[in-house]
């Protein structure tokens, strides 16, 4: 998801460190918009893996075990899409209105679509740490 949000940054013409700066505007405001590395940088980073890593946590406790990887995928882009749009469309708006205004929306919509594929890989992950 973040390799993709960096891609899509550079994209349109913005520094790969633009998105996380972004998410740094819930703390700082106006002045983590910056093009370059930071505290804002880190701050930002902190808060996206914070968010991500909770939704996946989400996933693997909501799933059941034995489940077909094309519910595994079906079900983690629709909650990844579950979770874009309730962000997006309704806590930025009041939270931070400056995420929903400066993201790029399609971009990130494209990296929520990847993120959920990305979950559904889930129990081979964990099948292979089990077994090691």
């Amino acid at each position: 998801m973040l390799s993709w949000l960096c891609v899509a940054m550079v994209l349109t013409q913005h520094s790969i460190w633009w998105f996380p700066n972004l998410m740094a505007t819930s703390f700082w405001g106006d002045p983590a918009l910056t093009n370059s590395f930071g505290k804002y940088s880190a701050a930002g980073l902190a808060l996206h893996l914070l968010q991500y890593t909770a939704l996946g946590v989400l996933f693997a406790w909501l799933v059941p075990a034995g489940t077909t990887y094309t519910r595994l995928l079906l079900f983690g882009v629709v909650l990844s899409l579950t979770y874009y749009y309730f962000m997006y469309g309704y806590v930025w708006k009041h939270w931070d209105p400056l995420i929903p205004l400066y993201a790029a929306d399609r971009a990130v919509l494209v990296a929520h679509v990847f993120f959920g594929m990305m979950l559904a890989l889930l129990p081979r992950y964990a099948r292979a740490e089990a077994h090691s």
